[in-house]
């Protein structure tokens, strides 16, 4: 799999935990931020993949989201939006990003998404 790099951004700090245990016994190297405004900056280590929390701290992961797509350097990077809220599926696509999914999630599912974004 060669070790892809995924940047978690969540203020839950048990969502966090246990996604980035799944990952690293699937091989993934992750690096993670609980705040929303340091996403920005953990983004320049070139992540393969991004997961990102919509509602964080003060901050809203559509607004990074389109920042970052609408930046060159990045904007290739696949984001695998994430929340609690279920009626914001289509403003988190609408934002650019990738992928959604509705927490809480299964294990399973996430891993699927995350091979495909990453495939």
């Amino acid at each position: 799999m060669g070790n892809k790099k995924i940047l978690i951004a969540d203020d839950d700090e048990g969502i966090v935990d246990a996604v980035t245990m799944i990952l690293e016994v699937m091989g993934y190297d992750v690096e993670f931020t609980y705040d929303g405004g340091a996403v920005i900056d953990a983004v320049k280590n070139k992540p393969d993949l991004i997961m990102l929390d919509i509602w964080m701290s003060g901050h809203d992961g559509r607004d990074i989201c389109r920042q970052l797509k609408n930046d060159p350097q990045y904007k290739e990077i696949p984001i695998l939006m994430i929340s609690a809220s279920r009626d914001i599926r289509q403003s988190a696509l609408d934002a650019g990003a990738n992928d959604f999914m509705e927490k809480p999630f299964e294990m399973d599912s996430l891993l699927n998404r995350v091979e495909i974004l990453l495939d």
